[in-house]
């Protein structure tokens, strides 16, 4: 499968871009486990170009994690038209566009999700993106506004007339934020029709290798992209790529692996963001890495207090040693 002069050798598994969540040192260890396509948290267009440092530092990329590409969202033309040029300094390998972010303080101002209610908008942006780009643009998006309004087999078609190389569904609409169940026909829908030649990528409650070979197999899409259930446990790329080659479901990671995957994630994000904002940034993930141990809360109150990289460390150390020692060997299958 080819996205523009992207390559993948192999079915394609994506990482979502997810606000507070897929920053760099995420990426590092979604990497790691085997995502082939990964997103910056999206980036307000905006912001790029009034160089407000929120937005600015979400465009650093290293070459460990490529291919990359960077998400930009906003309402006006000529905005994400100086945010393209800004974003594609810093060197991504293609450029993705946000039509699908629901949350009420991006839909307000008419981005987001809300593009789906002016198509002619979304449409006019995404045709200034792609000739003011020269990278290949991308574009993600929902089924719709709400039940009533699921456009997005009619948005689909104009979207490529656009030039973009591949557009990623969410299965939801706006209005259902991120409840309920995904709705995966109408992606099917999209991707069988005889007008769709781009690649389009299923995205939505993958939350295993059954549910992720299912979907791929009915439905057709080019790709599957994961959000949430990446969150805390990348390990569901290298569980789903093991499946789709011969049906082998691996075992879940053990607590010795949870807590060095945890200590690396860590340590990059003191790197790259410093001690004092890493160790602050990396608290809202510890809960994620150990979600279901029993008796956790007493070690992410240590974690949450202390201030020293080589305290959390030992805390990492400590919470190991309990696990195996007190409980043995603890895997998500055991829980």
């Amino acid at each position: 499968m080819k996205i523009g002069n992207i390559i993948f050798e192999q079915y394609p598994l994506m990482l979502a871009p997810l606000e507070d969540v897929t920053d760099l040192p995420f990426r590092l260890i979604c990497k790691q486990q085997g995502a082939d396509l990964m997103y910056t948290e999206f980036i307000s267009s905006e912001g790029l170009i009034r160089d407000a440092h929120k937005s600015v530092i979400k465009l650093e990329l290293v070459d460990d994690e490529r291919p990359m590409g960077i998400q930009i969202f906003g309402h006006d033309t000529d905005s994400m038209i100086k945010a393209t040029e800004i974003a594609e300094r810093a060197n991504p390998d293609l450029i993705d566009i946000n039509f699908g972010c629901p949350v009420r303080k991006v839909t307000n101002k008419g981005a987001g999700a809300a593009m789906m209610l002016d198509v002619p908008l979304m449409i006019k942006i995404t045709k200034a993106v792609v000739n003011a780009s020269s990278l290949p643009v991308t574009v993600k998006t929902r089924l719709g506004w709400d039940e009533q309004n699921k456009n997005i087999v009619e948005v689909a078609e104009q979207l490529q007339d656009t030039g973009i190389a591949a557009l990623s569904i969410h299965g939801r609409t706006r209005a259902q934020l991120y409840s309920g169940k995904a709705d995966w026909t109408l992606i099917g829908e999209v991707k069988n029709n005889p007008r769709i030649s781009i690649p389009i990528i299923g995205n939505g409650d993958i939350t295993g290798p059954e549910v992720a070979l299912e979907m791929k197999n009915r439905y057709g899409v080019d790709g599957i992209m994961i959000g949430r259930a990446a969150v805390g446990y990348p390990w569901i790329f290298r569980e789903i790529r093991q499946y789709f080659l011969d049906g082998t479901k691996l075992p879940p990671p053990g607590i010795t692996e949870r807590t060095e995957v945890c200590k690396q994630h860590f340590l990059h994000s003191v790197q790259y963001k410093g001690e004092r904002r890493g160790m602050f940034e990396m608290r809202k993930h510890y809960s994620n890495y150990f979600k279901g141990f029993p008796n956790f809360k007493p070690f992410k109150v240590k974690l949450m207090g202390t201030e020293e990289v080589e305290g959390v460390m030992e805390v990492l150390e400590e919470i190991e040693g309990y696990y195996k020692g007190g409980l043995h060997d603890v895997a998500m299958g055991d829980l």
